[in-house]
């Protein structure tokens, strides 16, 4: 049933909401596939039950949606299943990747909203129910009285997990330059060290407590800290053979290689006061082969 809509006004009315379903989903799950497959079991749920009786359709779906994500993580939890990686704090969320902006503003704000993998990582450190008050209610500006029926909690107590998740989040996000070019000079500077092969000048470029994720999907994956430490595993980017072709990943300053025409890895960093913080790299030949890449 579809209410007095038919299904194709109703199909039109869902789609105006896909995109803020679509931000929802990845910042819950931080998987681009399993985003999509949220938005869709939203969708289903919208032509099972019709429109009738909804006055605010895009509360209604961004909370179907909220709550569709929420079980999935509680089935991941209660499965105590762990990204597939040697350690699993290495795991590198879907990463958007995007041409870079070419001096149009409204292409550029198009970017400003995108949600950093930093923060992603953060977020996969929450409690369910944290994390869906939290994107929510700080994200997308829903109630309380609204999350409080999807977490199974009253208003206040609502009010209270979102507080605490705020308070982790600030904590652990690291602070970063929100200047492209910044991000992009201390990103070409580790690139270009590391394809001389000067480690003297990668450490420079690197914090002395930086962090490297390094997902590959399998044993490869580390989780690694410290300057010297990462400065060693960067000598990967010598390999004559990979073409480093700079975009930009979440909104921020990264490069995708590429080696023969085929997706190598994707790199991005956190970048403060001229040195980079963190670095992420997902290298899983199966999650990049399913990644939306910019061409060459």
């Amino acid at each position: 049933m579809t209410g007095t809509d038919g299904p194709e006004r109703l199909a039109d009315r869902f789609e105006e909401h896909r995109g803020r379903l679509r931000a929802v989903a990845y910042r819950m799950l931080g998987s681009l596939p399993e985003a999509e497959d949220a938005v869709q079991e939203a969708w289903l749920r919208l032509h099972r039950t019709g429109a009738d009786g909804i006055d605010n359709l895009g509360g209604w779906l961004t909370t179907v949606t909220g709550r569709i994500c929420l079980d999935l993580l509680r089935s991941r939890a209660a499965r105590r299943e762990e990204p597939m990686t040697e350690d699993p704090g290495a795991f590198v969320p879907d990463p958007l990747l995007a041409p870079l902006p070419s001096g149009d503003p409204e292409r550029e704000a198009l970017h400003a909203d995108s949600v950093g993998l930093a923060l992603l990582v953060v977020l996969r450190t929450l409690e369910p129910a944290e994390r869906l008050a939290f994107v929510l209610h700080d994200m997308f500006a829903v109630p309380f009285d609204a999350i409080a029926p999807v977490v199974e909690r009253t208003p206040a107590a609502t009010r209270q997990l979102a507080s605490r998740a705020r308070r982790r989040v600030r904590a652990a996000t690291p602070v970063a330059d929100p200047d492209l070019g910044r991000q992009r000079a201390a990103l070409d500077a580790f690139l270009a060290a590391s394809r001389a092969g000067d480690f003297e000048a990668l450490v420079a470029v690197l914090h002395p407590d930086v962090v490297l994720r390094a997902d590959a999907g399998g044993p490869l994956s580390r989780l690694v800290r410290g300057a010297r430490t990462v400065a060693e595993q960067a000598m990967l980017f010598r390999q004559d053979t990979v073409r480093v072709q700079p975009v930009l990943v979440n909104g921020t300053a990264g490069v995708l290689a590429r080696r023969g025409g085929r997706p190598l890895s994707v790199l991005t960093a956190t970048v403060a006061d001229g040195r980079i913080t963190e670095l992420y790299i997902l290298a899983d030949p199966d999650r990049l082969s399913r990644l939306a890449l910019p061409g060459a």
